[in-house]
């Protein structure tokens, strides 16, 4: 685990290097077409059930309605965010929580925190890594696959880890992303909430 932490921080540091006239050229469309703020913060379950806070770029407006409720997803997301989305560069901000050690560039997704509750014992299994920006579900089907297949994939990535099998995600991650395979669930703007019972 020391070498697969080691080649977190050395990776994302060369992503970020490499990706930094992409990231600057993000931030000012964002702030043209969405405003501030920038970044879309949000706690997430990390590795031990610890919580933490992941970072995106914004995709969508924080419309709401007559009561101040925010508005359903498909009514916020612009069409500048969902092309953000279909491309992934929405996440690349997600590197600054694989340097702080919250997250690793592979593991299984951090959801949700009110998710916790609803885990049955073999699917807390998905907390016993660090989450990652792509993993296992992620490649196999990512937010079009329910979620019993997808943590069926994330307790099998974490029961049988290799840096190999790291490779393998990333290297599949490229392609996925490349297709823009699997951004959302049927008739969803994002993925399907988990109500449990899975």
């Amino acid at each position: 685990m020391a070498v697969k932490r080691f080649l977190d921080i050395l990776l994302s540091i060369i992503g970020i290097l490499l990706a930094s006239p992409l990231i600057l050229v993000i931030i000012l469309l964002v702030y043209i077409k969405l405003g501030k703020p920038i970044l879309f913060t949000q706690d997430r379950v990390g590795i031990n059930g610890k919580i933490f806070k992941m970072y995106k770029f914004r995709t969508m407006l924080n419309t709401t309605d007559k009561d101040g409720n925010l508005l359903p997803d498909n009514e916020r997301l612009t069409p500048f965010g969902r092309k953000l989305r279909s491309t992934s560069l929405d996440e690349l901000p997600e590197l600054i929580n694989v340097l702080k050690g919250e997250m690793s560039l592979v593991g299984p997704r951090p959801l949700l925190v009110d998710y916790l509750p609803l885990y049955s014992q073999e699917q807390m299994k998905r907390h016993n890594m660090r989450p990652g920006i792509t993993g296992w579900a992620q490649v196999n089907g990512r937010n079009s696959i329910d979620w019993k297949t997808k943590f069926e994939f994330d307790v099998w990535y974490v029961e049988n880890w290799s840096l190999m099998l790291d490779f393998k995600i990333l290297l599949m991650t490229l392609v996925k992303v490349f297709k823009k395979e699997g951004i959302c669930a049927d008739g969803s703007a994002t993925a399907e909430r988990f109500n449990g019972a899975n």
